[in-house]
């Protein structure tokens, strides 16, 4: 696929996030000048509504299964800061594959010229990370993308995820897939969050590059329907996101990560366990390590 722009995909397990720093992402780049387009891989379909305030935006699979031609206008609608916001969708509840979306959307707007006509700067695919299977890994897989970050938690099933989307990238970098742009540290509360994500990076051979703490600024947004940036442009949470997009839109230091297996993933999950346990019998009133 001819590229324009950079392309980027944010993978996550689901419930983690990711489709909120997905949004704040794209509204961060977009607030900095640059032309963004956002596109949800999530069958829920619900990347993009932060963006566009939760107004109704037709899935390309919902478009295509009318059975008339398809435009650009009916799958997407321009949000905040003018970012381009698309959703794939997904089949029919109980039928088909969830992850067919993001084959029959990225190939629609390769039909409809979308980016050359764009011509965007950025290009953000969100896509769900509990499974990195079929459709899923399409965007690491057949050259859509050239990096991946994922988002993660400290919590151990978010982290199971995230390395297994790391197996993905090792598999497929060799032949022209997608290598990692880092983890993002997402929904961090406990003191020791941000020393078991460091852990993790320096154990499969990557990095953090952003770590996003719990917080009523990023509920609040959410709940109007909002993007951090748009809500609250002053607040800490804005300028964390402000330079997370910084970095991504600066930096080109991508790498292929080393997994885990599962003994040693979960030997090292009990291990932190064992730690944090600890750590609380010494000093109940302080959770961090």
């Amino acid at each position: 696929m001819m590229q324009h722009g950079k392309h980027i995909a944010i993978y996550g397990k689901g419930g983690i996030g990711k489709s909120t720093t997905t949004s704040n992402i794209s509204a961060a780049l977009a607030d900095a000048g640059y032309k963004v387009i956002q596109i949800g891989c999530d069958p829920k379909s619900d990347s993009t509504n932060t963006l566009r305030g939760n107004t109704y935006l037709p899935t390309v699979l919902d478009s295509l299964r009318g059975g008339s031609k398809v435009r650009l206008s009916d799958i997407s609608a321009r949000g905040f800061k003018g970012v381009l916001c698309i959703e794939s969708g997904g089949p029919v509840p109980g039928v088909g594959c969830a992850g067919r979306g993001i084959n029959a959307a990225v190939n629609l707007l390769q039909e409809l010229k979308l980016f050359e006509e764009f011509e965007p700067d950025f290009v953000l695919y969100d896509v769900l990370g509990d499974v990195v299977c079929g459709g899923f890994a399409v965007p690491i897989r057949d050259g859509i993308t050239d990096r991946a970050y994922v988002v993660s938690s400290s919590d151990f099933m978010a982290i199971y995820a995230a390395n297994n989307l790391f197996k993905a990238i090792s598999k497929y970098a060799p032949t022209g897939g997608a290598r990692l742009g880092g983890i993002i540290g997402n929904g961090l509360s406990a003191g020791y969050s941000k020393n078991i994500i460091n852990d993790f990076a320096q154990k499969t051979g990557t990095k953090a590059v952003a770590y996003v703490p719990r917080s009523l600024v990023v509920s609040q947004s959410e709940l109007y329907g909002k993007t951090v940036l748009e809500t609250n442009p002053a607040s800490e949470h804005a300028a964390m996101y402000r330079s997370l997009a910084k970095y991504i839109a600066e930096t080109d230091d991508l790498s292929v990560p080393n997994p885990l297996d599962v003994t040693e993933l979960r030997d090292w999950a009990r291990n932190w366990g064992d730690n944090i346990y600890l750590q609380a019998q010494s000093t109940p009133n302080d959770g961090a390590l």
